[in-house]
């Protein structure tokens, strides 16, 4: 930059493994944010940025709720570009601070949130950036978990767990948008309870917002989030997303899985270590996490089955058939802990979906169901003997000729989260 005269130096948050940052004041009293990458794939990340940049026209940037980097200056070095930014005002937060900010704080991140995602797609597709449909995120993801098995060093635990979230097809129904791909608290400035800029776009593409999200789940807040959700979707003009967080926070879980698979393929001693260690705490969260889950529905079934008989709206008290346990009225499996790079491990977000319900033991089961546990056992009627009330059923219950055998809930999403591990380790 011609004319630049710097005065002083200061280090800049930002990701160790790619780039070197700089911020520096110059002899005028300008302020300036320098990146050089640390190897090519981080370059062509920034020459990436620039062009993205160069997309948000004055009036994109005029609606815009909050500031842009802009670029003042690049060299090359190598077969490496570094770039000087402008300064712009406000600093990081750690996530923990963010936290326990203001519901004004909150309600700003939102706001920024669902500005980016409803940025035209077009800003996109003109600069020829990714962008991938519902399904073809979910199969890219499907091969990134491909991918990162063949390192051998994730724990069986969490294969299953991520390929059967992944094969849940309910779940990545959504709407793609404009994400900004690399959202994290160093990339987010704020000055009191404003949000003043977003940086580092090397990732801009059309794909799943929740992609934006998945750093909020590390927050031990979940009121934070909450709120932050809550004004996202009152600012979005798309449709509300029900399944928005529980994405997100598997894309936090799986972002370990990413982030081992980088620093095999950097040859990264460190790196792969800590990712080892953090993919084994996370198994052992979600192990303990899981029996606690199973102590807890056993109890509630204990507790369940010595109240005594149901009355159902007024009829007469039925006992439960055997093998039919309580169905309760909020899903009989609670979400597990998410932890990502380099912050403690937290609670995933309710998975908000109705827990099924068992029918009454007499309905009929539906005219499409075709598997075997709809299958109706009807005694044959007696021919001579006088009909006895008092005799019980085959399979020692009190007598019920209509009574049928029911399969659990398919939409459950507890119940096939369960049932898809046992068959995995069947398998």
């Amino acid at each position: 930059m011609p004319g630049l005269a710097p005065t002083a130096t200061a280090s800049a948050p930002d990701d160790a493994a790619d780039f070197d940052s700089a911020l520096l004041l110059d002899s005028e009293g300008k302020r300036w944010r320098v990146r050089s990458p640390r190897h090519a794939e981080a370059s062509t990340r920034l020459e990436t940025e620039f062009m993205v940049l160069r997309t948000f026209s004055p009036a994109i940037r005029a609606e815009l709720p909050f500031l842009l980097p802009s670029v003042a200056g690049t060299v090359r070095q190598g077969g490496l570009s570094t770039f000087v930014y402008t300064h712009l005002a406000g600093s990081t937060r750690s996530i923990e601070e963010l936290s326990g900010c203001t519901d004004a704080l909150a309600k700003e991140i939102g706001i920024a949130l669902a500005a980016v995602h409803d940025l035209p797609q077009s800003l996109v597709n003109n600069a020829d950036l990714p962008s991938y449909t519902a399904n073809e995120f979910r199969q890219r993801k499907l091969n990134e978990l491909d991918q990162a098995a063949t390192t051998g060093k994730i724990p069986t635990l969490l294969l299953r767990r991520w390929e059967h979230a992944l094969e849940d097809v309910a779940l990545w129904r959504f709407n793609p948008c404009v994400v900004h791909g690399d959202l994290h608290e160093d990339n987010l400035l704020v000055d009191g309870d404003r949000v003043t800029a977003l940086t580092g776009w090397t990732d801009l593409r059309i794909g799943d917002p929740a992609d934006d999200f998945a750093w909020l789940v590390a927050s031990n807040e979940q009121s934070f989030v909450g709120a932050v959700l809550r004004h996202y979707t009152e600012a979005r003009r798309d449709k509300a997303d029900s399944h928005l967080l529980r994405r997100a926070a598997l894309l936090a879980e799986f972002a370990l899985a990413q982030y081992l698979v980088k620093a095999i393929a950097a040859g990264h001693a460190e790196m792969t270590a800590e990712a080892e260690a953090m993919l084994k705490s996370l198994a052992e969260d979600i192990g303990e996490q899981d029996a606690a889950d199973a102590e807890a529905a056993a109890s509630e079934a204990a507790a369940a089955a010595a109240a005594g008989p149901v009355t159902d709206g007024g009829a007469a008290d039925k006992p439960a058939a055997a093998g039919h346990p309580v169905v309760s009225s909020t899903p009989a499996v609670t979400v597990s802990a998410v932890p990502t790079p380099a912050v403690s491990v937290i609670p995933i977000p309710d998975a908000g979906a109705d827990a099924a319900v068992t029918p009454p033991a007499g309905d009929a089961p539906s005219a499409s169901d075709t598997s075997t546990a709809a299958i109706r056992i009807v005694p044959p009627a007696p021919t001579d003997a006088p009909e006895d009330s008092s005799s019980a059923g085959a399979d020692g219950q009190p007598g019920n000729p209509d009574r049928s055998v029911e399969s659990p809930a398919e939409d459950d999403p507890s119940a096939a989260g369960r049932t898809g591990l046992q068959d995995a380790d069947k398998r």
